[in-house]
């Protein structure tokens, strides 16, 4: 047999071992979404129920707070060591005075709330000034901030049905307001630049953007990724007077550099991390340097009430564990490592910084 035919009979076959190999692996195809192998990996554990200072979460939510069983509430707090809760949701009005009532007749420091804006007739004569007003009612109701929702870009329009800018000026008397009131605004712009990008192979948030298409974004819902990030930082600028919270790191948890030059650039620019705990959780060292720099300017939050997620944000900033998973999988596929923050910034995190940002909220809750 000459060389010619030996490399032809080697060519057929490889194919056909190659056909044969796929045709028994596809009968037991395990696909990306369910593989999930326990790891083999042995190294100490300490999984952590129980933050090791009580602490203020900045950032929660809780949809019917004006009627629910807060004993039930406070007693899943207590577990946690979750001293005092802010809800975001507050909505305003009657609601947020209803809230405020029902905290009030079963604990006198534990729950706060920020009030919300309605945008609902945004560009009509008197709309700001009326708005401006309920802002005040509701501060004197009780409201402790103010919760600005990622709809202020996205889907809030005006009466003519142009999509509001993050930064439209005809809003600026809110912010002027808030400076003046002594509150926060915790604000809450655009999604992970990802949504934006193709669903692919190529991107991060594929299985997240495969389970829950919906969350699919792009320029024509209004404004692109980009855009809605530059609004809120304008924002920020032009409001050297008012104090912001912003949510999820700013959606930068992922380059803490860029950050941490926007920590630098404007001091009333404050972040919190719900959500993101699995950005900080894939890069230890670096994370731990951001958070010793930035330790003044760093609020715990966790987004969703869901009391057993907490122990990976307790393990991802009290430990030094290695390789463990996160509680989602679709958010994070990759594994989590603990930062092993000092005591001197746990603290902050946990609880000195919310006191100091925040007003009304009762300090003797707390050691130090």
């Amino acid at each position: 047999m000459n060389i010619l035919k030996m490399k032809y009979f080697y060519f057929v076959a490889l194919i056909g071992f190659s056909h044969c190999s796929l045709a028994q692996t596809d009968k037991n195809r395990i696909y990306f979404e369910t593989y999930n192998p326990p790891s083999s990996l042995v190294v100490p554990e300490h999984v952590i129920t129980r933050a090791k200072f009580p602490f203020i979460d900045v950032h929660n939510h809780q949809n019917n707070m004006a009627s629910q069983n807060l004993s039930n509430l406070l007693s899943e707090m207590d577990k946690l060591n979750m001293r005092v809760m802010v809800n975001l949701s507050g909505r305003g009005g009657e609601y947020l005075a209803s809230s405020v009532k029902n905290i009030a007749g079963v604990t006198p420091n534990r729950l706060l709330v920020f009030t919300n804006v309605s945008f609902d007739g945004l560009g009509e004569e008197g709309w700001i000034q009326k708005t401006v007003k309920q802002l005040e009612d509701d501060v004197k109701a009780g409201a402790k901030g103010l919760k600005i929702f990622k709809s202020l870009g996205f889907s809030v329009k005006d009466k003519t049905g142009k999509v509001v800018a993050v930064d439209d000026a005809r809003l600026d008397p809110i912010w002027q307001k808030c400076a003046q009131l002594g509150i926060p605004v915790l604000i809450h712009t655009a999604d992970p630049k990802q949504f934006w990008d193709k669903p692919d192979a190529n991107n991060e948030r594929w299985l997240e953007l495969l389970t829950q298409p919906g969350r699919n974004r792009s320029a024509s819902d209004g404004y692109s990724w980009e855009q809605l990030i530059q609004q809120q930082h304008n924002l920020v600028k032009k409001h050297p007077k008012t104090t912001f919270i912003i949510a999820h790191f700013g959606w930068y948890a992922n380059d803490l550099d860029h950050l941490g030059k926007l920590l630098d650039t404007y001091p009333n620019f404050n972040v919190e991390f719900g959500a993101i705990i699995a950005e900080l959780g894939r890069q230890p060292r670096r994370a731990k340097q951001f958070f010793e720099k930035y330790q003044d300017r760093i609020l715990f939050g966790k987004d969703s009430w869901v009391p057993a997620e907490y122990a990976t944000y307790f393990r991802v900033l009290e430990t030094e564990d290695e390789y463990f998973p996160y509680h989602k999988k679709y958010h994070a596929y990759w594994k989590m490592y603990g930062m092993g923050l000092s005591d001197q910034v746990l603290k902050k995190i946990y609880y000195k910084n919310a006191l100091r940002i925040i007003p009304g909220i009762d300090k003797s809750q707390f050691p130090d």
